[in-house]
């Protein structure tokens, strides 16, 4: 029935809740896919308050330094999924892990959309109210804009204050 399940991850224990469900979801499954999504947000680059007064050999060296800071955040995503796919791995199952850049909830609608995606195990923090309004969710954003099914697994409270 789902045979590409996309799994977001941003590295927090609240995210990692969903590890247990991704378990006990894909035991006894042959040939379905498991994408593991972490989204890294470029490192700003505000240099407009510098003014046109900037050297521009000095606006270059903090270019190529933001790139270099975004290409570890990169790689250091990556490897972080690989361990998760390590932890999690079972057999009959693919496993794949995909590091995108941007806003998270676009991207990660972006990806449901292109990749076809079947269905999304998402954790949330469980807010409601003014809280949820002040600072969005990116769970209930995916949930209100993708196509494919979203489940979404509520972090204990514990793990909810610990990150928040």
């Amino acid at each position: 029935m789902y045979k590409k399940i996309m799994v977001p991850l941003d590295g927090s224990d609240l995210a990692e809740c969903v590890l247990p469900q991704v378990d006990g979801f894909v035991a006894g499954l042959q040939g379905e896919t498991i994408i593991f999504v972490t989204v890294i947000e470029p490192t700003p680059t505000h240099y407009s308050e510098m003014g046109s007064d900037i050297d521009p050999h000095v606006f270059e060296i903090m270019q190529k330094n933001t790139k270099m800071v975004d290409e570890e955040r990169i790689s250091y995503a990556a490897r972080y999924l690989k361990q998760v796919i390590n932890q999690v791995k079972q057999d009959g199952v693919k496993y794949k892990a995909e590091v995108l850049v941007g806003q998270v909830a676009d991207r990660l609608v972006d990806y449901i959309d292109a990749n076809k995606i079947d269905l999304v195990l998402i954790a949330t923090h469980g807010r409601s109210g003014i809280s949820r309004w002040v600072r969005g969710s990116v769970a209930d954003k995916v949930l209100r804009s993708s196509h494919a099914p979203v489940l979404m697994v509520r972090a204990d409270d514990k793990t909810s204050r610990e990150k928040v």
